[in-house]
């Protein structure tokens, strides 16, 4: 199933990225964006997120759903000092749980709806869907950040 290779496609990727050096965690992809470690702590902060949803949505029915605001999950959340192991280990047993419903559920359920908060009505095969295309999004992010520092152009 396509989504199961995006997921797992995505989660490999990502797994990798937890075990970089301080320095590298400190990049950026831009002036004002999140570090790499930011973005990684978020990483494991939404899926569980999205986890909860798909269980909910699957479990609960149509239903309204709360977004969540992951700049007030990065802030309180203390990303500078959250242990990477931490937010590896969370992403890691959240994404096997959303690989294990989007087997059972993609196909079959897919059509089930629910409401988002601010965007409205959803479907499950939408947010299994949201879930990989929000990592491989990040993970660009990431090798953006990762990239050669390229020195000025001189004349």
């Amino acid at each position: 199933m396509q989504i199961i290779d995006a997921l797992n496609a995505t989660r490999d990727e990502t797994v990798q990225r937890f075990t970089l050096g301080d320095a590298d965690l400190e990049r950026t992809y831009g002036p004002g964006k999140w570090s790499v470690r930011y973005v990684l702590h978020h990483l494991a902060d939404a899926e569980t997120v999205l986890f909860e949803r798909i269980r909910r949505v699957v479990s609960e029915g149509r239903r309204v759903i709360w977004a969540f605001d992951p700049d007030a999950w990065a802030a309180a959340l203390d990303y500078p000092t959250r242990p990477m192991t931490l937010s590896r280990d969370l992403y890691l047993s959240a994404r096997a749980g959303v690989i294990h419903y989007a087997s059972i559920h993609y196909e079959k359920n897919g059509h089930l709806e629910w409401i988002h908060s601010e965007t409205g009505v959803r479907t499950l095969r939408d947010e299994f869907d949201k879930i990989a295309a929000h990592n491989a999004n990040h993970l660009k992010q990431i090798a953006i950040a990762m990239a050669p520092v390229k020195p000025p152009h001189t004349h």
